[in-house]
């Protein structure tokens, strides 16, 4: 039982390094896309948020695949990688409707930026979507 709890926490620890690259990754488009762009708020961040979102998870894809799973198996790489993006698309469903919600209902506070009140609400949306992306990829794309 201890192994398997520490296998658990080695293996969320990898998923977090990954998961702090791929951030990196889905705030750097967001926030380019939205500096070319001008929006920051509103519907127009959802496409934006889902250009960014899935540029960062197909960089996750493969990342957790060889790295935090550490899954080798090859015959079933269609089957693994629909289960990947349907997890993941819920996930990405999840991270943008709070970064809509959060972005354009709340006012920014604390005197945010409109600009920088964007990166808070992606921040939310991004722990909300690393739980669910977590439990979806350990117990049903890559459960041993």
């Amino acid at each position: 039982m201890l192994s398997n709890l520490t296998a658990t926490f080695n293996q969320f620890w990898r998923y977090a390094i990954i998961g702090l690259i791929n951030t990196a990754i889905d705030f750097l488009v967001l926030n380019l896309l939205s500096y070319i762009t001008g929006i920051y708020e509103g519907n127009g961040l959802i496409p934006l948020n889902v250009i960014s979102f899935t540029v960062a998870v197909t960089n996750s894809y493969f990342m957790n695949k060889k790295w935090a799973f550490k899954d080798a198996a090859f015959g079933d790489a269609g089957k693994k990688f629909s289960l990947f993006l349907l997890v993941s698309i819920i996930g990405a469903i999840l991270n943008t409707t709070v970064v809509r919600f959060v972005s354009t209902n709340i006012d920014p506070m604390f005197g945010l930026s409109q600009e920088l009140w964007l990166n808070v609400a992606k921040i939310l949306a991004t722990g909300l979507s690393l739980v669910w992306n977590f439990t979806g990829y350990k117990l049903i794309v890559f459960k041993k």
